[in-house]
């Protein structure tokens, strides 16, 4: 499909060109030969070296103007043609263009009209959120983040389990006693959308302001400002790197609580909507449910650790990452199981079975790696990983005291041994492998590609964020991090990429 295909490549194109100006380490100095290190336990340490800065990159029309202005116009009009598709009898990329050949007008009128927001929508995202919010006050041991390039280190308590458990539990509870439907997040998915993506970009508005301090609004932090490309690039990308607004951390609750809270009950709200329309449990849809349940309750788990990764430590709060969780992240990634609705997949049990437990596989695998590096962080490397002392480099890094503004010293570990000796980025290659299991659920045969789209973005994204962490982490700790290429010549998949 040239639509689909086209927005990857956009999307790809523009992270490349939209990610923090990094120096890139080139392919041709990298040595990956085998090291005696990587035989024995224990830490090695890298000799220190004077901390590199990212040359400021210029002004660029192509980069930091137009292909924003794309972006933010292509992705919610095609957030809107899904909501629509997918509530069509036969949801697929045929069905949409023979809706364009007839006419490309009704066929916007058509789309508008069915993600109109409406007053249910809006009670329905007031309850959601107040929800979230509950249980968001519930206190727990206190997590930090890394600190960052001006000193900033973000504290957030641990109370992601109680979310999972009790999100969950309120919402089938809620409906178990007669106020709403089990299917109502389809129910009322298009005009869902059409309220965030419209409340979306009203809110990074508000972080566009509040990052700048406009409108009466002050920066949460010292990493705050205009990056200096303009207007449209800085609502683009964000002005503040950690914004909390009446003492929530406005990308933890966004980016967890509500956009993956949202993808990991609407399996379960679909799955009620289709057997309420076809009297029957569909395999390929209650599996996927099932799947990307299990998938987001080690997400929040882990949920500590996302906040430690490169969607948080770099991605400022603007329409690529805020809005990207408010909007993209509900309309797509839950689109192989929304497509399930009107048209089964048309998979047997032990069919879907089969692919499931692949899926599976690629959840527990994913996990697994996640834990490795959490444990082995908090435990400042003590942790056993597959049962024997890891090996661990010694990284040096500089961070800017906010009180002297001088460059303050600091030293991390970088893990060496279990799936993070296999490979530097494996967990991406467990994520993909879950991804792709959920998708072939969907019953190509049924639906064509339409229910791949979000393996093949995620596909794009993954490969991406690896460069990008990498440039990041070549930047950060220089030397150290060239000697774990060398001992991990691998990116994602062993002895491929």
């Amino acid at each position: 499909d040239r639509q689909s295909v086209s927005l990857l490549l956009c999307l790809c194109n523009l992270s490349v060109h939209t990610a923090m100006p990094a120096t890139r380490r080139s392919p041709a100095r990298e040595r990956p030969s085998p090291s005696p290190q990587r035989r024995r336990s224990g830490v090695a340490k890298s000799s220190a070296a004077a901390p590199k800065q990212a040359a400021p990159s210029k002004l660029s029309l192509v980069d930091h103007v137009l292909l924003p202005l794309l972006l933010m116009v292509t992705t919610p009009t095609f957030c809107h043609i899904t909501a629509w598709l997918t509530a069509q009898p036969e949801p697929t990329l045929s069905t949409l263009a023979a809706a364009a050949a007839a006419g490309p007008a009704a066929l916007a009128a058509d789309v508008l009209a069915s993600t109109m927001p409406d007053a249910k929508a809006a009670v329905l995202l007031t309850a959601f959120s107040g929800l979230a919010l509950l249980i968001y006050a519930i206190p727990g041991p206190v997590k930090f983040g890394p600190i960052s390039d001006r000193g900033a280190r973000p504290a957030y308590a641990d109370n992601a389990m109680w979310h999972c458990v009790l999100f969950p539990l309120v919402f089938v509870l809620g409906a178990a006693a007669g106020l709403y439907p089990l299917s109502v997040l389809y129910d009322h998915f298009g005009a869902t959308v059409g309220l965030l993506n419209f409340g979306g970009l009203a809110f990074c508005a508000l972080l566009y302001a509040k990052g700048l301090s406009r409108l009466g609004l002050r920066p949460s932090g010292p990493d705050a400002g205009s990056s200096g490309k303009g207007l449209l690039f800085d609502y683009y990308w964000g002005t503040e790197l950690y914004p909390q607004l009446g003492g929530v951390d406005v990308k933890r609750f966004v980016n967890c609580r509500i956009s993956m809270t949202y993808w990991m009950l609407a399996g379960v709200s679909f799955a009620a909507a289709s057997h309420s329309r076809h009297g029957r449990l569909d395999p390929g849809l209650v599996l996927c449910a099932a799947s990307q349940f299990v998938y987001l309750v080690k997400f929040f788990y882990w949920e500590i650790g996302y906040m430690r990764s490169i969607d948080i430590i770099t991605d400022r709060a603007g329409f690529y990452e805020t809005w990207g969780c408010l909007v993209w992240v509900p309309s797509i990634y839950t689109l192989h199981t929304r497509s399930m609705v009107q048209l089964p997949s048309g998979l047997s049990w032990p069919a879907a079975g089969a692919i499931f437990a692949v899926g599976l596989l690629g959840v527990a695998f994913n996990f697994e790696a996640d834990l490795q590096r959490q444990r082995f962080r908090e435990t400042g490397g003590a942790a056993l990983v597959w049962g024997r002392k890891p090996i661990a480099i010694e990284a040096e890094y500089h961070v800017t005291d906010p009180k002297s503004g001088k460059l303050a010293r600091h030293t991390s570990l970088l893990l060496v041994s279990g799936w993070w000796g296999v490979a530097r980025h494996a967990q991406y290659l467990f994520e993909l492998t879950a991804a792709w299991s959920w998708g072939l659920l969907a019953g190509v045969g049924t639906h064509g590609a339409l229910p791949l789209f979000y393996a093949a973005f995620l596909t794009v994204l993954l490969v991406h964020r690896a460069i990008r962490d990498e440039e990041k982490c070549s930047l950060k700790y220089g030397a150290a991090y060239a000697k774990y290429k060398a001992m991990v010549p691998y990116k994602i998949v062993p002895y491929v990429f």
